[in-house]
């Protein structure tokens, strides 16, 4: 039983090492897919969040994406799909994809609690400089009223 899984076991590995779709001619660099997915991600997440931007600046995701990185709709699909069969180094470009989108948001974030503590300092210095101009103008004391 041990030599038939071992048997099963190693034609399975030859046939995930097996290339099933040969590269595209023009394949699109992993670094370069990387960039496009990474965008595309953004590109959605305003979509789904503020259409009215993409409305605002007439953009269209897939014609803008073609346009920014030189290639064309059947170029992209090629080489996503040779890389979808290719599962480490898909798995790699999504990570990387991922990781960039985590570090926005968190550079985002620290910039949101910049702003926050610079408008929290801004609004104390307004407000003790109106406190001190209302006791600088208060009376010191106030005498009795003389019926």
């Amino acid at each position: 039983m041990r030599k038939v899984l071992s048997i099963l076991l190693f034609i399975g590995v030859l046939a995930c090492a097996e290339k099933v779709i040969e590269p595209p001619k023009d394949l699109i660099g992993e670094e370069k897919m990387t960039d496009i997915l990474y965008d595309l991600a953004l590109l959605n997440s305003i979509k789904s969040t503020n259409i009215q931007i993409l409305e605002k600046h007439q953009i269209e995701l897939m014609p803008y994406l073609f346009e920014k990185y030189d290639i064309d709709s059947i170029q992209f699909t090629e080489s996503d799909l040779y890389y979808a069969s290719v599962p480490l180094t898909y798995e790699t470009i999504y990570k990387n994809v991922e990781a960039r989108l985590e570090s926005r948001i968190q550079e985002i974030n620290a910039e949101r609690e910049r702003k926050k503590d610079s408008t929290d300092q801004a609004r104390k210095a307004v407000k003790d400089s109106l406190l001190k101009v209302d006791s600088n103008k208060a009376p010191k004391s106030v005498a009795p009223l003389k019926k």
